[in-house]
């Protein structure tokens, strides 16, 4: 039996927030009053907030507006994070002449001293130099800056994917586990992409299931009626202010949902591509840290040491995007099993390295030793590492959940393996991608 802390791992509790889109006042410092002050902002769709609707945050964006002087004409929303909102949008300038008519604009922050955006462009641009194109990371198409009344905005313009992964669980694979042969292919195909990116010295910073996506047929002919109805109709939910006073120029009229594609005919051939460069780097400009999701995050940046492109080696073995309305993480481990390896509900740095203790496939380094005993010993309350290990855990959640298993215990030994020569502490030593895809079971 696991320590308290990982009692959940059986049934992972499920996380279910809901996100009314508000921009609230201060609050209120008067002892009397018992609550807070109602929200001046309103709306009924499940989106970005509104709060970052402000100088130096979103750019307010009107479906049917035109983009870099009526070039790019936004046709619905992709997503958005918290540096960026994404839609799909129509080049009128290639528009019935080449297959890239439809794009995706990523539209940054205007906060100066969010450098994201400048790290991706390097990283895009280094990309772009590449020939052939590669072939399973995201191709950037045009890039320019963006006035609004929020302040000055990059705009990166992206050749348009089809559904992430968490995505497409959610709409086909409700038990969520992919099957055994699909779940290989996307592994393999982001190994690939992964493989590629290293040998361009460059590190994704951010690998998980939500940064990868599928790709579209291609849609030359698509009429842009069509291209909506492939997307689904866009939901807009209006924003009010609850005094009834007009909204400031900086908060749009109304907020959209992103799409879900549950419209569109889903192929399970299509190929996959790793998107979202925005925590990427390149050799020449490692960044001191990584803002990447902390179930996702390697020990070397948990444990403020030198960063390297190995860190996705970390995540590509638990690999995680969240799954709509479970809130849950995905990992590569999850992506053939349905369960994460690792806790992710209250989920701190602490309790995070001692699960990771029991999944490594080596001992803790002596140079991170120091600041782990502070971190144990900093509620007074030490971990144990008494769970199951990797392979164990493994062979449980596999074999005794409730879905089917269409894979053999052989496979799992073998994906066991796999897994354990990615997770383990030293970076240095982790397998490379191209060694991982070496491994003749890929090829099976």
């Amino acid at each position: 039996m696991a320590v308290a802390w990982r009692l959940s791992r059986r049934t992972v509790p499920l996380r279910s927030i809901s996100r009314l889109c508000i921009v609230s006042k201060p609050m209120s410092t008067n002892p009397d009053k018992s609550q807070m002050d109602q929200p001046l902002y309103i709306s009924l769709v499940d989106a970005e907030p509104l709060h970052r609707y402000r100088q130096g945050g979103y750019h307010p964006v009107t479906l049917g507006e035109y983009l870099k002087a009526g070039r790019y004409k936004v046709l619905h929303k992709l997503g958005w994070g918290g540096y960026s909102t994404v839609w799909a949008a129509r080049d009128q300038r290639l528009y019935k002449i080449v297959e890239e008519a439809y794009v995706a604009v990523k539209i940054s922050v205007a906060e100066r001293e969010y450098n994201g955006e400048t790290r991706e462009l390097q990283t895009m641009k280094q990309l772009a130099s590449c020939h052939p194109r590669l072939k399973h990371t995201v191709h950037l198409l045009d890039y320019f800056d963006l006035k609004g009344p929020n302040g000055s905005h990059k705009c990166l313009v992206y050749e348009l994917l089809g559904p992430n992964i968490p995505d497409t669980i959610d709409a086909h694979f409700p038990d969520g586990r992919l099957p055994g042969k699909l779940a290989k292919a996307i592994a393999k195909q982001s190994l690939i992409g992964l493989d590629s990116l290293h040998q361009q010295n460059i590190g994704h910073g951010d690998l998980h299931t939500r940064n990868l996506a599928f790709t579209l047929p291609c849609m030359d002919n698509v009429t842009e009626e069509k291209f909506i109805e492939i997307l689904g109709k866009p939901e807009i939910g209006h924003i009010r202010r609850r005094d009834g006073k007009d909204l400031e120029p900086g908060i749009p009229e109304y907020i959209v949902k992103p799409t879900s594609y549950r419209t569109h005919s889903w192929d399970s051939t299509q190929a996959i591509k790793i998107i979202d460069f925005g925590e990427s780097f390149l050799r020449t400009a490692v960044p001191q840290t990584l803002h990447t999701p902390l179930p996702v995050r390697a020990p070397e940046v948990i444990f403020q040491d030198r960063i390297d492109y190995h860190v996705d080696l970390w995540s590509m073995g638990c690999m995680v995007g969240e799954i709509p309305k479970a809130k849950r993480y995905t990992t590569l481990f999850e992506l053939f099993v349905g369960q994460p390896p690792f806790d992710t509900f209250f989920l701190t740095p602490k309790i995070l390295v001692g699960q990771m203790q029991e999944m490594a496939s080596d001992d803790l380094p002596e140079r991170w030793q120091e600041a782990w005993d502070t971190m144990n010993a900093g509620d007074g309350i030490a971990t144990e590492s008494t769970g199951p290990n990797l392979q164990e855990w493994l062979e449980e959640v596999y074999f005794d959940g409730p879905q089917s298993p269409d894979l053999t215990r052989e496979d799992i030994v073998r994906l066991g393996q796999i897994i354990g020569r990615l997770l383990q502490f030293e970076p240095w030593t982790r397998a490379s991608a191209r060694q991982v895809l070496d491994d003749p079971w890929f090829n099976e």
